[in-house]
């Protein structure tokens, strides 16, 4: 029997229109939205549908990912489609936490502004950085920078492509010693501040006092975490592994691989773009990858699945 997966992209999938048409069309989806814009006191359709100087900014693109991403899996599970196990890169795993029981949504969309404010705030802009690095294996990497203080992998997101983080001269001294080393190409990612660094161990210290105030639900369904790459059951974990997340590498490849392991074979990638599904072409081409980023891939991907 197949078992599904709901994954959820993390920042960088944000476009400008995002859930739009979902909006427009579901009033389930509207109320998600609508709920949003309430909560936090900032017009949510403004920032997620029409083009702004806001989106990109991490303060305003985590709460305004959940939210789509939240409202995008409404419309899906109304057609009878529900997942087995879920999982998020970086800030998708608050979708994934919400998808799964653990949380409300509200708290969900909540606790990520709060969030996004800590990342971008605790570094100064220009302090940090990331880069991607390309046609190189994980464990090279981890040699190649392991005697650079300041530099860590933030993300391992599929074969072949790595992303580092840090102080911004230690990541750009690593970038030289890894095109040394043999990387195709290491990338300058174009973020506001070091994600998934210890630099923001601060940052997620402060979240851990934020999430003392939210409370988390028994899971209907386990979900997979960034820090460990393992399967999580009991909410009494949920709060301690949101904090350590902001501030350990996000093993993706790891747990896409452990989901395949316990017998997912089918994923739905929710949300805009298809940054996921990119990945899992190079983590594992035998399981089923399906995308909702837009209003008819719905009636799609339920047909297929039902």
């Amino acid at each position: 029997m197949s078992k599904i997966a709901f994954i959820y992209p993390g920042q960088g999938a944000q476009k400008a229109g995002m859930g739009k048409d979902f909006y427009e069309n579901s009033e389930s989806a509207k109320a998600v939205f609508d709920k949003a814009s309430e909560l936090l006191d900032l017009d949510m359709k403004e920032l997620c549908f029409e083009e702004n100087d806001r989106l990109d900014l991490t303060e305003y693109t985590q709460a305004a990912l959940v939210t789509t991403c939240l409202a995008m899996t409404k419309v899906i599970e109304e057609k009878g489609i529900h997942p087995d196990v879920t999982a998020g890169l970086s800030l998708g795993e608050y979708c994934a936490i919400a998808v799964a029981g653990g949380m409300a949504e509200e708290d969900a969309i909540r606790t990520v502004r709060k969030r996004g404010i800590l990342m971008q705030n605790t570094v100064p802009a220009g302090e940090g950085s990331m880069a991607a690095v390309l046609g190189m294996e994980a464990s090279d990497i981890e040699n190649v920078i392991e005697p650079i203080d300041q530099v860590t992998i933030a993300n391992y997101n599929c074969p072949g492509q790595i992303v580092i983080t840090g102080a911004a001269k230690a990541v750009e001294e690593a970038a030289e010693k890894l095109k040394e080393a043999g990387a195709k190409k290491v990338i300058p990612l174009n973020v506001s501040g070091p994600f998934h660094s210890p630099l923001l161990k601060k940052a997620g210290d402060e979240l851990l006092k934020e999430l003392e105030q939210v409370e988390t639900h028994p899971l209907t369904i386990p979900y997979v975490t960034n820090v460990t790459a393992e399967y999580v059951k009991d909410n009494k974990e949920i709060k301690a592994l949101l904090g350590r997340q902001v501030a350990s590498s996000v093993r993706w490849e790891q747990s896409i691989r452990k989901m395949i392991e316990e017998g997912t074979d089918i994923f739905v990638e929710i949300g805009p773009g298809k940054t996921l599904a990119g990945f899992m072409r190079k983590i594992d081409r035998n399981v089923k990858m399906y995308n909702i980023g837009a209003w008819e891939d719905v009636e799609k991907v339920a047909a297929e699945l039902k």
